[in-house]
């Protein structure tokens, strides 16, 4: 098995939450903040967006790829994702939720329970949710297919993965 790096900077200026950062990596900068929720300036994303970032990509591309090898259809793939902070604000304030929704268009409304353990898969095949498990609670909710000529289903998925008694800093 190989072993990837990968390389990110960051800057920051101003003091506490008043100041702003930097990400760089690769050529592309970001901006960030301490969210204005928080009491920050919100400019730019947070590292709080940036883990449901990576959940939710990683989350997506998994799904996607799984219903690929099952040949289940799907034109494109929609992804709703929450992260949730508890305990804030204070020094046992954690990132304790996240919530992944997925829309398959395109799909076979008739292979709705397919699409719905494909899902489940999904969260617990995704390398960043997994790196997160046992710490933060993750469920996949609602997934949505959308048929051809407007025909949809919704169906709730799988349950959440419980983060254990005396973790995640409770």
């Amino acid at each position: 098995m190989a072993e990837l790096t990968f390389e990110i900077a960051s800057e920051w200026t101003g003091v506490g939450k008043e100041g702003a950062g930097r990400l760089t990596s690769d050529g592309r900068s970001y901006e960030f903040s301490v969210p204005s929720e928080m009491g920050g300036k919100g400019t730019g994303t947070s590292p709080e967006e940036l883990l449901t970032f990576a959940v939710c990509s990683c989350f997506t591309s998994t799904l996607f790829a799984l219903l690929a090898k099952a040949r289940l259809p799907a034109d494109k793939l929609s992804v709703a994702a929450q992260g949730k902070v508890a305990d804030f604000p204070g020094e046992h304030a954690r990132f304790a939720e996240l919530h992944v929704s997925p829309t398959v268009h395109g799909g076979e409304i008739r292979r709705m329970e397919e699409y719905v353990r494909l899902a489940c898969k999904a969260r617990d095949r995704c390398f960043i949710g997994r790196t997160l498990r046992g710490n933060v609670a993750y469920e996949v909710g609602e997934v949505t297919v959308k048929g051809q000529q407007g025909s949809e289903q919704v169906a709730a998925a799988c349950s959440v993965l419980p983060v254990p008694a005396g973790a995640g800093g409770s």
